[in-house]
């Protein structure tokens, strides 16, 4: 009953017209003409395409001259841009409260208030072009609600993958406190219950905290090893926030999934995560400069900026070695994936990051495509332009195998074949 509540007010107080969210009907074909489509695991880049979308999936892509549009397709014109899959964020929290002025603001919100706010973060999100998120801990399952009414079309944002709330012992960085083995074993099935897609779990504390050291240990290692089984006798992986060396070594002799953040990890911890393909989540943005435009608009305290200013030179660090030796990297930013962030959006400021630590403009294109969707193992849904795989399609107006920093021209954004931005005839669904 409270999830039928929740998304009867989603529909009726962001009041978005039903015609916006409908699908096409199932015979209805829009083609896409005379972009270049760009291959995110060769950069092999073919000009004058035409990609055919029906169902929301991919049905033919070709050049423009071998691909015939049927009568009464919806023809949108691609010339002058590159096509490449929606983007992916992977360190997500749509209902993200911080220390500051903003957070106190927020500090009595009710459940469904917070629903409403992750909605319309849910959609700004899709609009800057990220088609899929995972979301790293929410609160009371507000984000099961809110995936719930995007896949019943009753409010617009990107597909979701969630973890729920973030597990942690007693006074850890999370929400979700428990206990012993068996404390935290029972939570872990409650958050899978629910739906988790993952399990996240805070195994030292954060830039955020006002107490508990980034690189403390505070688990026990009955804890931890009891948590990650449980998990995967479950089929669900586990990632854990964190940034201490002594933290990770432990998580890694359990079978830990992947980290979020790493702030402290250093090389020898980095060539286990290689070796045992662990992915990191680096979620740079967030002790880089291009932050302050942010921490500023929430009213960041002085303390919590002196922490991420003394977190940052070792984030930078980490990020450069764990790219010279191949560690799985997926893309995350742990702000707002369209939250400005020096001159772009996050999102894009975060790939921009991982190039000028070391990447190929292309690493960094599948740091945000199909790198996620490998880690979330939905590469047979989405993730490259191919046929019969979901019409999440961004367009740009420069090439990105020569520079990331294309993404900062996004102008079409396509989800499940619903075309949610096209700004040359300034549609913006809202």
């Amino acid at each position: 009953m409270k999830s039928r509540q929740w998304r009867l007010a989603l529909s009726v107080a962001l009041a978005w017209p039903v015609t916006v969210l409908a699908q096409p009907a199932p015979s209805s074909v829009t083609a896409l003409v005379g972009g270049t489509v760009v291959d995110v695991d060769s950069g092999r880049e073919t000009p004058d395409t035409t990609i055919l979308v029906q169902d929301g999936r991919i049905s033919q892509i070709g050049a423009s001259s071998g691909v015939a549009v049927p009568a009464g397709a919806k023809i949108v014109s691609m010339k002058g841009k590159w096509l490449i899959p929606g983007l992916m964020n992977m360190h997500v929290h749509l209902g993200l409260k911080l220390p500051g002025a903003q957070g106190a603001a927020l500090a009595n919100e009710t459940d469904p208030e917070e629903v409403l706010r992750m909605a319309d973060n849910a959609r700004r999100s899709l609009l800057s072009g990220v088609t899929t998120v995972r979301l790293v801990g929410e609160d009371h399952g507000n984000d099961f609600v809110l995936r719930r009414a995007i896949e019943h079309g009753e409010v617009i944002g990107p597909r979701i993958k969630t973890a729920g709330e973030i597990i942690v012992p007693t006074g850890g960085h999370g929400s979700l406190e428990a206990d012993g083995p068996y404390g935290l074993a029972k939570v872990v099935r409650e958050q899978i219950k629910q739906g988790a897609d993952l399990i996240k779990i805070a195994i030292s504390g954060g830039i955020a905290d006002t107490h508990g050291s980034i690189s403390a240990a505070p688990m026990t290692d009955e804890e931890m090893s009891t948590l990650i089984e449980v998990a995967h006798r479950n089929g669900v992986p586990v990632t854990a926030h964190n940034g201490s060396v002594a933290a990770a070594q432990q998580a890694l002799r359990f079978g830990i999934n992947g980290f979020e953040h790493g702030y402290h990890l250093d090389v020898p911890t980095l060539k286990e995560m290689k070796a045992k393909g662990v992915w990191l989540v680096p979620t740079m943005v967030v002790s880089q400069p291009g932050a302050r435009e942010f921490y500023k608009k929430i009213g960041s305290p002085d303390w919590y900026l002196d922490r991420v200013d003394s977190t940052g030179k070792d984030h930078w660090a980490m990020l450069q070695n764990a790219i010279k030796m191949g560690v799985n990297i997926a893309l995350g930013t742990d702000e707002f994936p369209y939250e400005p962030n020096g001159g772009t959006t996050a999102t894009v400021a975060e790939a921009e990051l991982y190039q000028k630590a070391g990447m190929t403009p292309l690493q960094a294109l599948q740091a945000a495509t199909i790198k996620p969707a490998e880690m979330l193992k939905i590469q047979e849904e989405t993730g490259r332009l191919q046929p019969g795989k979901a019409a999440d399609i961004v367009a740009i107006t420069a090439d990105p195998v020569k520079d990331i920093s294309a993404l900062r021209t996004i102008d079409f954004v396509m989800k499940g074949g619903h075309v949610v931005r096209d700004d040359a005839s300034a549609f913006l669904a809202d």
